[in-house]
């Protein structure tokens, strides 16, 4: 395999990770979503990478505050949503849904997912088996619906649910745990949620990360995927903002 995935934990309350996706015979690496550069910066340094783009997935400050301080060199090329460019006028390569670009081979396909926010994209790379999904998809949750609407966003889910199902998902939050207790506070007889409830814990209580997760085991577990209709995702997502306030 020449591609690695590397988390990089930013330990801060909203509990964000920042992925980075290295291309192991160049050392060349992308970054998603990076929210803070230091980090970034430290890791590549430490292991001998070049960045050499930044994806972005929508415009909220933990997924881009990094982005200015990591530019400053040069050369780094930005790719984001061209919805957002009023937002996040950094972009230097605009994408809309189903634009595709390129990292040495491969392939990466946009696909938009409004609701979260409106321009929202995820970066999914079919050779990889791999979706970079932001704020959109988290493993037994999605996103606050935000800008959007509620059918925008159950649309948006529904599109990342076709994907092939070993594709594995990898999602900006560390919010599995908290999901994970209100899936089973509204699926209380599902087995296949309360086993993987256990595992999330353990892992947790080791202090490791619960991601990536994929498509086949979110459509076992994830309520938001589970849901049948438009009124029954919407009817989901608000008991959701009222069971954990303090949650996207």
């Amino acid at each position: 395999m020449d591609y690695k995935v590397h988390l990089l934990d930013v330990k801060n309350q909203l509990q964000n990770y920042i992925w980075l996706l290295e291309h192991i015979p160049s050392k060349q690496a992308i970054v998603v979503d990076p929210t803070e550069a230091q980090l970034v910066t430290d890791f590549c340094q430490q292991n001998l990478l070049e960045l050499k783009q930044i994806w972005l997935t929508h415009w909220h400050k933990d997924h881009i505050g990094g982005v200015p301080e990591l530019i400053v060199a040069g050369g780094i090329e930005i790719y984001g949503p061209r919805e957002e460019l009023s937002k996040i006028p950094l972009i230097s390569h605009p994408l809309q849904h189903e634009q595709q670009f390129q990292f040495h081979d491969l392939t990466i396909d946009v696909i938009a997912v409004p609701g979260h926010t409106l321009g929202h994209i995820v970066y999914y790379i079919q050779n990889l088996n791999t979706l970079f999904c932001g704020d959109t998809l988290f493993a037994m949750g999605c996103g606050r619906v935000f800008e959007g609407t509620f059918e925008q966003m159950y649309h948006s889910l529904n599109r990342l649910a076709a994907l092939p199902s070993d594709t594995l998902v990898y999602c900006t939050h560390e919010y599995t745990l908290s999901n994970a207790q209100f899936a089973l506070h509204v699926e209380p007889d599902n087995l296949a949620l309360k086993n993987r409830l256990i595992t999330v814990q353990k892992l947790r209580d080791q202090g490791l990360a619960t991601l990536p997760s994929c498509i086949e085991l979110e459509l076992a577990t994830n309520p938001f995927l589970r849901a049948n209709s438009l009124a029954e995702f919407q009817r989901l997502r608000e008991l959701k903002d009222q069971f954990y306030k303090n949650k996207p």
